[in-house]
């Protein structure tokens, strides 16, 4: 992977501090906007015991084409986004976070990022939303199917004619979350803008309410 591509040390943070904190979300942020950005949906969340960081990614951008690209286009910027998010969560580790206690969300293309690190990374998170987004690759690809999200929620929000995001690569990445035993909720919003949406918000906010796990030892 190349990690001089998207630099670790641009982490910007809201909320508990790592130390105070007993669980952690990892916000991506999309093509075109920036960590600070994705930070605004965290007071959103009404919650009192998370830390929330976000990653910038060097020029606003994750990788340069779209995410139905042949994968090989979007290198070597693709590995190293999905290298920022594997080595975010192992500095969480190191701080004592389990990965129940470790949430990820991303909107558009930092969605598909954090999707497309997840379906890699099977494991059982606290929670992975991915708003406006899908898996990576071109129709045809053949994605990870080894490993157990065991229960993890998982919830996919996207308007049905999302002019970046196909309704089918949607379906297909619930199809893909699911069968690796994760809790999938999919809403599909009608002639939705491409944006994040209040009732994605409400729903994200009442999940996590309803998982709190006890603090980091």
């Amino acid at each position: 992977m190349s990690p001089s591509i998207h630099n670790l040390d641009h982490i910007k943070q809201w909320g508990k501090s790592l130390e105070e904190a007993s669980r952690v979300m990892i916000m991506i942020h999309g093509r075109g906007a920036n960590a600070s950005s994705i930070l605004e949906l965290a007071p959103s969340f009404q919650t009192s015991d998370m830390a929330f960081i976000a990653p910038q990614a060097s020029g606003n951008t994750w990788y340069p084409y779209s995410f139905l690209a042949p994968l090989r286009d979007n290198e070597p910027a693709l590995s190293s986004g999905l290298s920022v998010i594997e080595s975010t969560i192992t500095r969480l580790a190191e701080t004592g976070f389990t990965r129940q206690q470790i949430y990820l969300l991303g909107f558009s293309q930092g969605a598909c990022l954090t999707l497309e690190y997840a379906i890699r990374h099977p494991n059982q998170y606290g929670g992975i939303f991915g708003l406006s987004g899908g898996v990576i690759g071109p129709a045809g690809t053949q994605w990870n199917s080894s490993g157990s999200f065991t229960g993890t929620p998982v919830f996919l929000g996207c308007s049905d004619t999302d002019s970046h995001i196909p309704k089918a690569r949607v379906l297909e990445t619930e199809t893909l979350f699911t069968s690796l035993g994760a809790q999938v909720t999919t809403r599909l919003y009608p002639h939705a803008p491409h944006t994040v949406l209040a009732d994605e918000v409400a729903f994200i906010r009442k999940a996590l309410q309803e998982s709190r796990l006890p603090s980091p030892t």
